[in-house]
């Protein structure tokens, strides 16, 4: 048996496995993404505000696994990139890809598939094994943004740090705690209720 099988949480749900609720599941994050974006906080300092995306991408990659994780998150850059109003403030969508924001937001499809595959090797076990794939999987994010800032504006390195990096740790600290705390336990409850379903309930 798969070792997905136990850890991935659309995996412990009845019928989430064949390719019609696959793709669901695949777009349905891809929009909660998009809502995400939505929670937007302007910093006078730096041209990246602080959003909800980030929270919606680790939980994307918890929930779906590293494939579906990762193919949810390119899903949403197709709908920003086809000029929907996917992202953070929601005007211009498909000009945020090459922006300020766009190291960030090109990273999403990876750091989903990072987390999304530590889960898969078990990482959602334990709270503190979660709690470092996420701080993975976040770090992964605010240093490709902050990259971007420096590669593309020509921002200082130390600088783009500065505005890409650290402004952002104390509320990304909120949501890998808050995520790595209540997984673990939701798959416990999963997992009990799986196991008192007669064996033949999810026979075909």
């Amino acid at each position: 048996m798969p070792r997905h099988s136990n850890t991935v949480l659309i995996d412990l749900i009845p019928g989430a496995r064949s390719h019609t609720t696959e793709t669901m599941w695949i777009v349905a994050f891809s929009l909660v993404t998009a809502v995400s974006a939505q929670v937007s906080i302007p910093l006078p300092f730096t041209p990246v505000p602080i959003t909800g995306q980030t929270f919606a991408v680790l939980l994307s990659g918890l929930v779906l696994g590293w494939r579906r994780g990762f193919l949810s998150q390119l899903v949403y850059l197709a709908e920003g990139a086809a000029g929907l109003p996917v992202f953070a403030g929601a005007t211009g969508a498909a000009l945020h890809l090459v922006g300020p924001s766009g190291g960030y937001l090109w990273s999403f499809p990876l750091a989903a598939a990072l987390v999304g595959w530590l889960v898969e090797q078990g990482a959602a076990c334990s709270t503190w094994r979660l709690a470092g794939a996420l701080v993975a999987a976040d770090t992964l994010m605010l240093a490709v943004g902050s990259t971007w800032l420096h590669v593309l504006f020509r921002v200082p390195f130390a600088q783009a740090w500065l505005l890409g990096f650290y402004p952002f740790l104390a509320m990304d600290v909120v949501k890998i705690g808050l995520l790595g705390w209540s997984l673990p336990r939701v798959l416990r409850r999963l997992d009990v209720h799986k196991g008192d379903r007669p064996s033949g309930a999810n026979s075909t």
